[in-house]
């Protein structure tokens, strides 16, 4: 086996493999013996295409390019396609018009075109057969110069496109999502929050009749409020209404029978999942007396069965530590799986005999795992007496040893969000370091979700405090272990993880280089300019604006940008409108000015977050010669250069 220092190994998990090689999975759907869900191609584009897998077992797409099954609801979507009897309806990506495709029939328009483009936008659809109808969330921007408003509208299934803009069902509330309708058509569930909450801070849970003209009636709330969040209700097929709350602290099965409200499966665990997006599921009904539920503790998740009626919850041995997107059907349950060791995948499992099989892989590759490094939950102590949570990956590659004595360079990564939490599923991104002999930190930092309604709040009133603890502190932990080289410290993150990035590397002394993509440099500029989903969330996590200005100013890091001291590379989508280019151009240039070594990458075409293969790409492959360039590192594969600035001896590209 070759010796040869960390950092330099060569590794068979390249940034082709990773950009090229695979697809992005989510949302899966039943529709009687078929089974949907979605793809995000990166060689189309970042297109999304809905693909149906028939109980004969062919697969075939069903939306034809360009058609780009997304919304943008809230501005980071979900909840774009569902299906009832053979028929698709989605939500089109370029001009938010709602789709329907029927097997072997042209795409056919169900909304209008509106001025400004993309206007009118829908989500979260359900269809009301008795009434010909589908029931879904709508953002309006065709105000100008007013906020976007949020409601709950039907659309015709029969009319003229161009006059289905939509009839207002519910309004009055900043947001909706998980609209619901009983089996029976009789009841219609939904969920509403308002400013400055946002719904993992709390929503409610409201039911109205459906008349006979559709309208609704008698309108309730039912559970939820400012201080307890609420997370997909569901129908059982007998008419009974269930959802997910945090009040006992942890996002717990509930249900409302008889005008009470009754807990089902009460764990110090997680059933619930931050709303970021539109159309999540962490259970289902197989039949009325039988849910499939889906459980995280410690940073896994778990499979399991809960008996409606004795309340008995069995877990379900299964290779997946990473689960979602659960739905049912009759003897059969489909999910997003994946472990360690397994990319992510569209998995049915059978009631009938308990396998589990693979309908559709999100990756092409297979990749031997002597050169995978399997995640190690860890414990450290952080800010205030408490503990934070984080996967730790050492480096593997089969192929390799290192010196005696050689520590490896750390690489932290402060997740998105900042409410989110890290997956142990495999991330051929995070063995893309390891392989190369460079250690990863994946922080579930206070505020992540996970561990419970307290953790969550550590957050609140204290971003780029307590995050930027946690990860300095999880870093300073392994090199106190002799795990790491406590002088080859790095930390990359994306959005909020960016934020959190870049005021470590602001206000903290303890890592060596950073990588910002896509993040925060200046908070107040945040709180002015962006979308109408995370407008107020500043208020929670540090506090009202403009009355605590003197908060977000403090904790900008383009206000403490003289205090950077180590190499920073930025990578920016230039049509990003959650945190647009100007966030990174304006950091960028005080580091110049300072002289500070510094890097700016910027993609055209891409938004929050790159789903281009050709940018996959780049921006991996410019990371790592960036850190080469910063840590001497001997690339053992070649790689397009990027222009670091203020570097003395780099060659630019």
């Amino acid at each position: 086996m070759p010796l040869s220092p960390f950092g330099s190994w060569k590794s068979p998990i390249t940034s082709d493999l990773i950009a090229t090689g695979a697809v992005g999975l989510m949302e899966p759907l039943i529709d009687s013996d078929d089974t949907y869900w979605t793809e995000m191609r990166p060689t189309e584009q970042g297109r999304y295409v809905v693909v149906r897998r028939g109980s004969d077992g062919a697969v075939m797409d069903i939306n034809p390019p360009p058609l780009n099954a997304r919304t943008r609801v809230h501005e980071y979507g979900g909840g774009a396609v569902t299906v009832e009897r053979g028929a698709v309806y989605f939500s089109n990506f370029a001009d938010q018009r709602l789709y329907r495709q029927r097997l072997g029939e042209a795409p056919q328009p169900l909304t209008p075109e509106v001025e400004p483009a993309c206007g009118l936008r829908y989500a979260s659809v359900v269809v009301d057969s008795r009434r010909n109808r589908l029931i879904c969330v709508r953002e309006d921007h065709t105000a100008a110069g007013h906020e976007p408003a949020n409601t709950l509208v039907s659309l015709s299934l029969d009319g003229d496109a161009e006059n289905n803009a939509g009839a207002v069902l519910v309004s009055g509330h900043d947001f909706y999502a998980s609209p619901r309708l009983s089996p029976d058509g009789n009841h219609l569930a939904w969920l509403a929050w308002n400013h400055p909450n946002m719904p993992w801070d709390g929503a409610t849970l409201w039911v109205a009749r459906v008349l006979p003209d559709g309208s609704l009636a008698d309108a309730r709330c039912v559970a939820g409020g400012s201080d307890e969040s609420i997370f997909q209700p569901e129908w059982s097929p007998d008419g009974v209404l269930h959802f997910v709350s945090d009040r006992s602290g942890w996002w717990n099965l509930y249900r409302l029978r008889d005008g009470q409200i009754e807990p089902l499966a009460s764990l110090e665990a997680e059933f619930g999942l931050p709303q970021w997006s539109l159309g999540m599921s962490t259970y289902a009904f197989e039949t009325a007396e039988r849910i499939v539920c889906v459980y995280t503790r410690n940073g896994l998740w778990h499979l399991a069965a809960l008996n409606t009626r004795t309340l008995e919850l069995r877990q379900i041995e299964c290779p997946y530590t990473s689960i979602s997107g659960v739905r049912a059907g009759s003897g059969r349950v489909v999910f997003i799986g994946a472990s360690p060791t397994r990319a992510p995948a569209v998995v049915e499992w059978s009631l009938h005999d308990g396998r589990f099989t693979t309908l559709r892989c999100s990756h092409s590759a297979t990749v031997d795992e002597g050169y995978l490094s399997l995640p190690e939950p860890v414990e450290f102590p952080t800010g205030n007496g408490q503990t934070a949570h984080g996967l730790f990956y050492a480096p593997r590659n089969r192929d390799y040893r290192a010196p005696a004595g050689e520590k490896p360079p750390l690489l932290v990564i402060s997740h998105g969000g900042p409410t989110g939490a890290t997956s142990s599923a495999l991330n051929l991104s995070i063995q893309y370091w390891t392989s190369r002999g460079i250690a990863v930190l994946d922080v579930n930092y206070g505020g992540s979700t996970g561990y419970g309604r307290a953790y969550r709040l550590r957050l609140n009133g204290n971003w780029g405090i307590v995050d930027v603890d946690d990860c300095c502190n999880g870093a300073l932990h392994l090199a106190r272990q002799g795990r790491v080289d406590g002088n080859r410290l790095i930390i990359r993150g994306g959005s909020a993880g960016g934020y959190t990035t870049l005021a470590a590397l602001a206000f903290r002394d303890v890592f060596r280089a950073g990588a910002s993509y896509y993040g925060v440099s200046d908070l107040e500029a945040l709180a002015t300019s962006t979308h109408k989903f995370e407008s107020r969330y500043l208020d929670t996590l540090i506090g009202p604006y403009p009355e605590r200005r003197d908060l977000y100013v403090a904790r900008s890091p383009i206000h403490a940008a003289d205090r950077v001291a180590c190499p920073v590379i930025f990578f920016q989508g230039l049509e990003d409108k959650v945190v647009p280019p100007d966030q990174a151009e304006r950091m960028v240039e005080a580091l110049r000015r300072k002289g500070v070594p510094v890097a700016y990458v910027l993609f055209e075409g891409e938004q929050h977050g790159f789903r281009q293969a050709a940018n996959i790409k780049r921006a991996l492959d410019a990371e790592l010669y960036f850190y080469a360039r910063v840590f001497g590192f001997e690339l053992a594969e070649p790689v397009t250069p990027v222009n670091i600035e203020n570097l003395p001896g780099d060659p630019g590209r």
